[in-house]
């Protein structure tokens, strides 16, 4: 079942992103060290609690026997742009879907919010993920290189 974030919440979402995108990092050699900024570092409570609360994002959680085991939440850089953050899935839980339940329930609500387009950015060299992203729909638009980051930053919208 999806449903919306409760700011109780936010310390199991924090747990869940931080353990997703660590299988990421340890794929692509990231550490604390070389990526401070990258989500599986930089992400904690203070972080969520803020957008949150501050920003108002809307943030949703797929929760599997009173588990959270999936997170995503949205952003809106323009009009009628939305943008896709931390979509994440327990690696324990991952090759089940749910990874595409929660993008596809992104589309309707992004759509719900009057948005057009779904953004998003992730590890250009993660081409894995870049393949899942276009088997879904999306499109590369671009790639920018940021001095922060060991890696390069790929983006990627779906006209919804």
């Amino acid at each position: 079942m999806i449903r919306e974030m409760k700011e109780k919440d936010i310390p199991e979402c924090v747990d869940v992103i931080r353990k997703s995108f660590k299988t990421v990092a340890d794929d692509m050699g990231f550490t604390a060290e070389n990526a401070p900024f990258f989500t599986a570092f930089a992400t904690d409570e203070n972080r969520l609690s803020h957008q949150f609360n501050e920003e108002k994002r809307p943030m949703y959680v797929l929760v599997i026997d009173g588990k959270i085991a999936g997170y995503y939440s949205l952003a809106f850089p323009a009009e009628g742009e939305a943008e896709l953050n931390n979509l994440a899935v327990l690696p324990e839980y991952r090759h089940r879907g749910l990874g595409k339940e929660l993008l596809e329930d992104s589309f309707l609500r992004a759509k719900g919010f009057g948005r057009s387009v779904l953004k998003i950015g992730i590890v250009e060299e993660n081409k894995i993920l870049r393949k899942w992203y276009e088997s879904n729909g999306f499109v590369h638009t671009g790639t920018k290189k940021f001095d922060f980051f060991p890696f390069t930053c790929g983006y990627l919208q779906k006209e919804l």
